[in-house]
C-alpha cells in the first residue's frame, strides 16, 4: 500500500501519459486477476450523501455504530484517503456449482443455511490479495504512485461506487445488480491519485418487479432501495453482538449466518455464472451441507478450528452459538433436536443460554400442541 504524498498527486514527476491505455491495461490485468469486471470512478457521491444521512438518522444502522462515527467519509473518498482523485472498482463472482441448492436447504428444517457468499474461503483475503496484485501491475508500469487498496473493510460505499463505474446498478434490495451475472458477486476497490478516465454507469432494469422486497423473511426491505438494517437477518445474525430481538427469531427459519433471499428471488440471478475462483468453492467448509444439530455440537476449539480462513470465524463461537440456538427452535420438533439444545442449557454464555431457554421453550410448546 502506497499512500498519497503531500501534493495529492504522487506522480508529479511523471511524465504525460496515455491514461486511456492505462485504463485499458487495467482492465485487462483485472480479468487476468480473477475479476469479471472492473470500472473507474471519480470522487463525487453527493447524490447519495443526503440518502446515507437520512439513513443513519432513522436508526437504521442498528448497532453498527461506526457506520454513524465515519459519517459523510463514506461519501468523500478524498476524506478517506487524501488525494484520491479517482475509484478502479472491482467485481468477482463467488456462485459456486458444487454448493448444495440453497432453496432445498432453506426447506429443509434440520439443515442449517449459510449464506451462499461465506460457504468458501474469506473473500476479505482473497479480495485484497488479488487487488493488491493489481495494484502492483499498475506501479510496474508508472512508477510509485498513491493508492489504497479496500475490500468492505473501511468507510467505503461500494454498491454507490461499482454503480457509478459501470460495474451494474443497485437494485432495489440495494445491492448491486448486473443483467448477465445477477448478484453474487464481491466488490473491492482500489483508491488511486492516478487521473484515469472514468467508465460510464449502466442504467437500471429492475423496473416494476418487487420479488426481493417480497421475499423478505423479516421485512427488512421497507421500500424499494430502502433496506431497515435492524430487521435484516444478516445484520442479526452477523452485525449483532447481544440478543436477536424474539418477534424475529421465528421469521430467521435456519437461517444460521446471513440471508440470500433477495437474491434467491430475483429474477436476474437466473443469469448468474459459476465462479472459477477456487478459494469460493463450498467444499472448502462442507457448509453448504451441514446439519443444526450436528453445527451446534462444536466446542469452541472445533468452530476455530474448522472455521479458520473462512468469514465466519470472525464472528465467535458465541454468535454462532446463539444463531444455531435460534436455528434449532424454529426445527420440527424431535427428541435430536431437544437433546441438543438440552446439552447447552448450562453454557457459559448468558446470550447462548437465553436463546438455548427459548427454543426449547417454543419446542415444549410444539410438543404439547
Amino acid at each position: 500500500m502506497v499512500e498519497m504524498n503531500d501534493t495529492g498527486t504522487g506522480i508529479a514527476a511523471t511524465p504525460a501519459r496515455d491514461w486511456a491505455a492505462l485504463a485499458a491495461d487495467i482492465t485487462t490485468w483485472g480479468r487476468e486477476l480473477g475479476f469479471e469486471a472492473i470500472g473507474i470512478s471519480d470522487t463525487d457521491l453527493s447524490t447519495e450523501e443526503g440518502h446515507l444521512l437520512r439513513w443513519l438518522a432513522a436508526d437504521r444502522h442498528g448497532t453498527m455504530d461506526y457506520m454513524a462515527r465515519h459519517g459523510t467519509t463514506r461519501t468523500r473518498p478524498a476524506d478517506l484517503v487524501p488525494g484520491t482523485l479517482r475509484i478502479i472498482t472491482a467485481r468477482m463472482n463467488y456462485w459456486s456449482r458444487d454448493a448444495a441448492d440453497a432453496d432445498t436447504t432453506l426447506a429443509d428444517g434440520q439443515a442449517a443455511f449459510i449464506a451462499r457468499y461465506a460457504l468458501g474461503r474469506d473473500y476479505h483475503k482473497v479480495m485484497r490479495a488479488r487487488l493488491q496484485q493489481l495494484a502492483d501491475r499498475i506501479q510496474d508500469r508508472v512508477g510509485r504512485f498513491g493508492y489504497r487498496v479496500f475490500c468492505d473493510s473501511a468507510p467505503v460505499l461500494e454498491v454507490a461506487l461499482a454503480a457509478k463505474s459501470g460495474l451494474g446498478w443497485r437494485g432495489k434490495h440495494t445491492l448491486l445488480l448486473t443483467r448477465d451475472m445477477g448478484s453474487y458477486f464481491f466488490l473491492g476497490e482500489i483508491y488511486t491519485n492516478l487521473p484515469l478516465p472514468v467508465t460510464e454507469p449502466q442504467t437500471s432494469h429492475c423496473g416494476t418487479c418487487t420479488a426481493c422486497i417480497d421475499a423478505c423473511p423479516t421485512g427488512a426491505i421497507v421500500a424499494p432501495f430502502e433496506l431497515d438494517a435492524r430487521r435484516c437477518i444478516s445484520y442479526l445474525t452477523i452485525e449483532l453482538a447481544g440478543a436477536i430481538p424474539e418477534e424475529l427469531r421465528p421469521l430467521i427459519g435456519n437461517r444460521v449466518y446471513g440471508c440470500d433471499d433477495c437474491q434467491l428471488a430475483c429474477p436476474w440471478n437466473r443469469f448468474a455464472q459459476v465462479t472459477g475462483e477456487n478459494d469460493f468453492a463450498a467444499v472448502r467448509h462442507g457448509l453448504d451441507r451441514a446439519s443444526l444439530v450436528g453445527l451446534f455440537a462444536w466446542t469452541e476449539e472445533e468452530f476455530n478450528t474448522r472455521m479458520a480462513g473462512s468469514a465466519i470465524r470472525r464472528i465467535g463461537y458465541e454468535r454462532w452459538s446463539r444463531n444455531l440456538a435460534v436455528g434449532l427452535g424454529n426445527a420440527p420438533w424431535s427428541a435430536d433436536v431437544v437433546a441438543a439444545l438440552e446439552r447447552r442449557t448450562r453454557d457459559p454464555s448468558p446470550l447462548v443460554r437465553e436463546h438455548v431457554a427459548w427454543a426449547l421453550a417454543r419446542h415444549a410448546t410444539l410438543r404439547s400442541a
